[in-house]
């Protein structure tokens, strides 16, 4: 027997996000229900809401930065336990059969991952996200939040955390490793916090001087403006690995120029328009340029215990669901620090 429950809704491509209900699933036998208590902002979230990424699932609720409690498990559930603190990243189901499934690598499932929202479960049924007061998802797909971090700085790290955690882990930033973060915002801030933690000089490029005293605060060993034609040839053959943010088009010949031979450049970002380089900024210096999606489960829970090993979440901004459209807005024009999160409370009143 499904459930109704609250939620915050786009009814239709482009329109103001408004308060509704939806159904979720009854809680199944491998199933838990959660409470959840934050759920974060994501710039995707405003993307597909604007279908901005092509067509797109109406009504839509977004959110894929879930973080909550256990209130209900199902019969086979060995996994949690009500009370448990657990979260929700963006997918909630994959095939389990495919080779990367079986590797730990759902996020690239063959048959396709089903997302935590704008998607449909195998059986066809629309998926709803974390812009609502509870969801019901299988054990496997859930994520243990660890005591040292707080609910509401730990929901971004479910997106952002792990968007940047992955490439960092995969491309081995760490001691002895010169890594650029490009962009300091929902996704770049993570990524200077956890290339700092892992041993990298992090240096970030930005497109100006204003959030150079963050930057520093937050871990960057080094802070350039972007806007500033000299740095690029300043850091010219610096880096072993930039990892772009950022979801606009940027002049890529310039920033492959600052790889160092052997060097990567990672992007994480999804602009709306098509890039283009030239094959030469990578022949002469056996340069790679390469893209990364989030996490599996395991390398997910591996980043949520790395940060509270740490001692650190998101730097985050909360607010009330009735501040979502204008959060919307806020994100698109870059004035956030770092990280929106709706407290899901306000949703209940």
């Amino acid at each position: 027997m499904t459930t109704s429950v609250t939620a915050y809704a786009a009814p239709a491509p482009k329109a103001p996000l408004e308060r509704t209900t939806i159904e979720r699933r009854a809680v199944g036998e491998h199933d838990i229900l959660i409470e959840i208590a934050y759920a974060g902002i994501c710039h995707s979230d405003i993307h597909q809401a604007r279908e901005e990424w092509g067509t797109a699932q109406f009504p839509m609720v977004p959110g894929h930065e879930i973080a909550g409690i256990v209130t209900e498990v199902g019969p086979g559930v060995t996994k949690y336990a009500v009370g448990d603190r657990v979260g929700v990243g963006c997918f909630v189901d994959s095939c389990r059969e495919c080779e990367n499934c079986l590797a730990g690598e759902e996020q690239y499932c063959l048959k396709g991952e089903v997302a935590t929202y704008n998607g449909k479960q195998y059986d066809g049924e629309p998926t709803y996200g974390g812009y609502s007061t509870h969801i019901v998802v299988d054990e496997n797909y859930a994520l243990r939040i660890p005591d040292g971090l707080s609910l509401d700085v730990a929901a971004p790290l479910l997106c952002a955390g792990i968007t940047l955690y992955s490439p960092l882990a995969h491309w081995n930033a760490g001691p002895g490793k010169k890594v650029a973060i490009v962009g300091l915002g929902g996704l770049g801030h993570m990524g200077v916090k956890i290339a700092h933690a892992m041993g990298a000089e992090v240096t970030v490029l930005s497109q100006s001087l204003r959030k150079k005293d963050d930057g520093l605060r937050l871990g960057a060993d080094h802070f350039h403006a972007t806007s500033d034609e000299s740095t690029f040839t300043e850091l010219a053959g610096s880096f072993d690995l930039i990892v772009n943010t950022v979801s606009a088009n940027i002049p890529l010949d310039s920033y492959l120029s600052l790889l160092k031979r052997d060097g990567t450049m990672v992007h994480v970002g999804g602009p709306e328009f098509p890039s283009s380089f030239h094959q030469f900024s990578l022949i002469m210096g056996r340069k790679s340029m390469a893209g990364s999606k989030i996490g599996g489960i395991r390398q997910t829970q591996e980043m949520l215990d790395f940060c509270a090993a740490h001692g650190f979440g998101a730097e985050i901004e909360v607010i009330t669901a009735d501040q979502i459209n204008e959060a919307y807005d806020r994100v698109v024009s870059s004035d956030v620090r770092y990280r929106f999160v709706i407290d899901i409370a306000s949703l209940k009143s």
